[in-house]
């Protein structure tokens, strides 16, 4: 699906995703990504299964305000223990489906928020 949201110079947005996908300002990304408003870097995990707290605690260099972890085409929680160092610094983390969680890193970066999209494509 393409999305359709009028870009600000500079900034990242999801311009499409779909099976095994998702587009940041029309580059295509098949593994993992790490999504911020200024940029896009891969994320080196290998699947949602191997999550680890390491994982989550990296995101903090980022100074995010929220966390946007998107799990792929189906919505799956992570263990409590895993998300910790975000609940210890005070960065919210929002869990859904990959696609939803595009739509809404768009929506909240474009209000100037400080998010942050860790996406699974798988």
């Amino acid at each position: 699906m393409k999305l359709q949201l009028e870009q600000a110079a500079g900034r990242c947005v999801f311009t499409g995703y779909g099976a095994g996908y998702v587009e940041v300002n029309h580059t295509r990304h098949e593994r993992p990504v790490l999504v911020i408003p200024e940029s896009v870097q891969p994320w080196d995990v290998s699947a949602f299964s191997v999550l680890a707290p390491e994982h989550f605690s990296e995101l903090l260099a980022h100074v995010p305000e929220i966390v946007l972890l998107g799990t792929g085409a189906t919505l799956r929680f992570p263990e409590p223990a895993l998300t910790r160092p975000l609940a210890h610094a005070g960065v919210g983390l929002e869990v859904m489906d990959t696609r939803a969680a595009c739509r809404t890193f768009n929506i909240l970066t474009s209000e100037g928020r400080r998010v942050l999209a860790a996406v699974f494509v798988k």
